[in-house]
């Protein structure tokens, strides 16, 4: 008789890996609003909402990644992920996400000054934001590394909007839509880091299930950030 495996049994790395890549079915992507901006259906007033909200995140990501510097005694690690900071905040002679996302911002009728005043931002995107950094800052390093991998879906959400803006919003100036273009390889470089910390440190079938629970987390973040996006610029989430 073949054994039956009861649930205490790890999930081998590979089953493991399939079980956190099939949480993308619940990834933004398939938010209504999103479904909205990459189908051409969204107002000017939704697009500049969501670039202005969107941007309380991008400034918000270098502090998720200095806490999980702060709480990682691991050398090695800390040189990799300090990679991250300098990608989305940059350096006086190379611009990083953070730039390109004022750029994106001015391409569609954003004044520099109001997203880094944050005046657009709705109450449940900065809850929401805030309660991923504190995350960060409260539970061990390796934990808020798996909340990270919702990377690992986000190349197909940019290439979306890669192909579909020109199209629909000829009014935005392709130039603007530089993040998108640039995050895909480093967000490739990000999984294959996070996805090696994740699978060597969440071993134990608990410990795996944990690992799950962190990444419905982080989906639920970003799709609570639309929710709260849509209602506020006049489309209801579930339209």
């Amino acid at each position: 008789m073949t054994a039956i495996a009861d649930d205490s049994t790890p999930l081998s790395a590979a089953e493991f890996e399939a079980a956190l890549r099939a949480r993308g079915a619940a990834y933004h992507i398939h938010h209504p609003f999103n479904v909205r901006l990459n189908s051409g259906r969204a107002t000017p007033a939704e697009i500049r909402g969501w670039v202005a909200n969107r941007f309380y995140y991008q400034t918000s990501i270098p502090l998720k990644d200095a806490a999980v510097l702060s709480n990682c005694p691991d050398r090695a690690t800390r040189r990799l992920w300090l990679t991250r900071i300098l990608d989305h905040d940059g350096t006086d002679s190379e611009p990083g996400g953070i730039d390109s996302w004022v750029r994106l911002g001015e391409a569609v009728g954003l004044r520099a000054e109001e997203l880094w005043s944050h005046e657009h931002v709705v109450p449940g995107v900065r809850f929401a934001v805030d309660a991923y950094v504190n995350f960060a800052r409260q539970q061990p390093w390796q934990e808020a590394v798996c909340a990270s991998l919702t990377e690992m879906f986000a190349p197909v959400i940019h290439q979306q909007r890669l192909a579909t803006w020109p199209e629909h919003y000829p009014w935005i100036d392709a130039a603007g839509l530089r993040y998108f273009r640039e995050r895909i390889p480093l967000a490739q470089r990000d999984v294959n880091h996070g996805l090696r910390v994740t699978l060597e440190y969440f071993t134990t079938r608990q410990a795996q299930q944990r690992a799950l629970a962190i990444l419905n987390f982080k989906l639920d973040m970003l799709w609570s950030m639309l929710d709260a996006i849509a209602l506020r610029y006049g489309s209801h989430p579930h339209d």
